[in-house]
This record gives structure tokens, sequence and C-alpha cells, in this order.
């Protein structure tokens, strides 16, 4: 079921409250539910706030409750806002040259590397100046339930945000790039060679090795020599954690996503929790 929030920053100014000047961006996966403020006028964040979900919840239903509870004790998600977008974060997504895209064609670019049923609900992003179509399977219900308390909304699975953000900063790079985007339970890999998208897959992992593995058997595949590839970690890891420190072993160039936003944030935003949460500071 949920705990307690393990990192949230609010603003306590008594500044007055315009919904006109407002935005929400929220980002829900199996494993919590995150959201942040956002006022327009001033390009701050005032507030972020993280419920992890003790454990992944097993079913569509119980997943729903974890959300609803939430909902009942966060008094910032039951104020009004000029607009509301929500990112969803799951691996039930397939990226599509756009040359090749067909839209009548849905289940079929997602069947092959995904366990997907008759009545799946399927959509997909278009990401503008990349070429790129992102089909998935979006959390339906909380989408739903969504709908009754802001009305409206626009919503991605979250490796939308991530890898546009990611190909406007290093598509023209002359270095090949491996991004690992590390969470507690999973973690994403992208490339990007050759001033284009290379590869997207999301891992389960359970130890250091398994990541290892996994980055190491990509690279291969890709033909990356691991003495001239970066590899830049964003998500969860942070300098000479046991992850870093057994990729430092295996690859010889390793950095951290530097921080580009376009916002103001206070202190309280380090450079590492910027990186844990790279994806919902960056969907508005």
């Amino acid at each position: 079921m949920m705990v307690k929030e393990k990192f949230q920053i609010k603003n306590n100014s008594s500044e007055l409250y315009n919904p006109d000047d407002n935005h929400l961006s929220i980002q829900i996966s199996l494993d919590g539910f995150s959201f942040c403020t956002i006022n327009k006028i001033t390009n701050k964040i005032p507030s972020l706030v993280h419920y992890p979900f003790s454990n992944n919840s097993p079913t569509p239903q119980k997943h729903l409750q974890n959300v609803k509870r939430i909902f009942e004790k966060e008094p910032l998600l039951h104020k009004k806002y000029d607009s509301v977008n929500v990112s969803h974060i799951n691996n039930l997504s397939s990226f599509v040259p756009k040359a090749l895209f067909n839209d009548q064609n849905l289940a079929n670019y997602l069947k092959f590397g995904h366990k997907i049923f008759r009545n799946d609900y399927i959509v997909y992003d278009i990401i503008n100046n990349h070429e790129l179509v992102n089909v998935y399977i979006p959390f339906v219900n909380i989408n739903n339930f969504l709908i009754d308390k802001f009305g409206s909304f626009e919503y991605k699975h979250f490796s939308t945000v991530l890898i546009k953000n990611l190909l406007d900063i290093y598509k023209f790079s002359e270095r090949p790039h491996m991004f690992v985007m590390v969470n507690e339970t999973h973690f994403e890999i992208i490339t990007i060679a050759n001033n284009s998208f290379q590869l997207y897959n999301s891992f389960s992992y359970k130890s250091k090795e398994d990541l290892i593995y996994y980055i190491l058997f990509t690279a291969e595949q890709l033909d990356f020599n691991p003495n001239y590839f970066e590899l830049i970690f964003l998500g969860e890891t942070v300098e000479d954690d046991e992850i870093f420190d057994i990729t430092y072993k295996y690859v010889r160039n390793i950095n951290f996503l530097e921080n580009r936003h376009k916002y103001a944030l206070n202190k309280e935003f380090t450079e590492d929790m910027q990186r844990k949460y790279f994806t919902l500071l960056h969907q508005y």
C-alpha cells in the first residue's frame, strides 16, 4: 500500500493564489505518484511532492486506490489550475519511425514486445521535430479518475518527455551517447548516435550486476566501444554509489546529465534531485 512521502518541497509563502497563473504536472507509475506545481508568470516551481508506493500495485484497482488515497490527503491536488498534464510510467511502449507509422496498426507495434489484450486502450504521442511516434498503453482507470477531478488534461508517456528532451540537447553530438535513467526497480536505456535516435528499452533489475549486464549487452549489440562512447546517468543514481562504481569499472566515459531547464529553482532542488525528477520537471 501507500507510505508517507519521502520528499517534498512546498512553498509556505502567503502570496495570493491565482489559478490562472498556475499549472500542475503529475507523473504516475506503479511505484509511486509525483507532482509539481508551476507558476507560469514567475516561472518558478513552488511545490514538488513525491509519494512512493511500498509495493508494486498488482492490479489496476489497487493502483487506483493508492492514487485516491493521495488525493484524500493532499490539499494541493484540490486547487484549481489553468492547465494540467500527466505522464504515465510503464514499460508498455514502443517507438516507431514517423515515416512508417500508421494509426490503424497500433496493436501490431506493441504485440511483439509486450503482452497485450484485445480490450487494451492503445494511444500514441508524436515527437515533433524528431520524426518519432511513441505507441503505448496508459493507465486508463487513472486517467478516468483524473478527468473527474480536473475536467480535462493532456497526457503522455514519460518516455516521450524523456527522449524528446535528450534529443533536443544531444542529437548532434559527435560521440555516441547512452543514457541510463535509474529508478528503484527498473531503469531505461536510450542511445543516440550518428545524429539520430537509436534505441529505447526498459529493464527490471534487482542488483547492480543486473544493470551493468544490460548496459554492456546493449553496447555490444550496437557496436559501441566502451572506451569511446559516453554514458550519462540520470534518475536516482548519484556519484560513488554502487551502480556508479560498478559501471565505472567497464565504461571509460561516465557523466551525469547536465541540468538544463527554464525554471528558477530554489536551493532545495539539488542537482541530484533535478536528475531524479527530470521528466516531471520537463513535461510542461
